[in-house]
């Protein structure tokens, strides 16, 4: 099974490859500036490529996904894990920073699922999981371009689905919850003080789990258009 990770450098991403990776799996690893973390990744992966790009930039994209298809021949599962986030009260987010988190979190899946659709139509097969947030269906404070993103994600998701199921390509996004991977311990204390508040387990969520989701979602049949939330906050 050939698997195209996007931001799989460091964090959720990483934990993904990597599962994908031990389950022997053929795994594309993308990275936008640090190829040093995604050779990393890669190095403890029997047969991956190494993939730089940025996700916003479409063309970018479909020579990314080429070079996958010119290796493998197909690419099986594609997951849209690459994001960024940045704290401000909407009043006080930038133009130049709200377009970033759109054009990155949203426009930047938009673009794989555009590319990679086409060749999943041709094999009549394959598992898009978009990682959305918990921020994208309840909204957050201080963060309203990523919540914005977030919830144009899910309704992508959604949208795919049902575009695609005809041609037996399962689309699905997961809230991974609230972890301490570079995002997370980035954020102030109050956010993180607030996640735990909701947690009705007390927990953060952790990335090992999520990415084994993750990889279990890609071998079902059947199930296309969900959001599944993967922690204790009440949605």
């Amino acid at each position: 099974m050939v698997c195209l990770i996007t931001g799989s450098s460091r964090g959720l991403g990483r934990a993904i490859a990597l599962a994908f990776g031990n389950r022997g799996e053929q795994v594309a690893v993308h990275y936008k500036n640090k190829s040093s973390e995604a050779e990393e990744v890669a190095s403890q992966i029997k047969d991956s490529l190494i993939l730089k790009a940025d996700v916003r930039d479409f063309n970018r994209v479909k020579t990314l996904v080429e070079r996958v298809i010119n290796k493998w021949g197909r690419i099986d599962v594609l997951i849209n894990n690459a994001g960024i986030t940045k704290e401000a009260l909407l009043i006080k987010t930038t133009e130049k920073d709200f377009d970033d988190m759109v054009n990155t979190n949203l426009k930047g899946p938009f673009n794989f699922i555009r590319t990679v659709g086409r060749h999943m139509m041709k094999q009549k097969s394959g598992h898009i999981i978009n990682v959305a947030s918990f921020a994208g269906v309840k909204g957050k404070e201080g963060l309203s371009a990523y919540s914005a993103s977030k919830a144009g994600l899910i309704g992508l998701t959604k949208t795919a689905a049902k575009e695609l199921s005809r041609y037996n390509i399962m689309v699905n996004a997961v809230l991974p919850g609230y972890m301490l991977t570079d995002m997370g311990t980035e954020a102030n204390e109050r956010a993180k003080e607030r996640a735990l508040r909701e947690s009705l387990v007390k927990k953060f969520s952790e990335p090992d789990k999520v990415a084994e989701f993750i990889c279990y979602l890609s071998e079902t049949t059947g199930i296309t258009g969900q959001v599944f939330n993967l922690d204790s906050r009440i949605l």
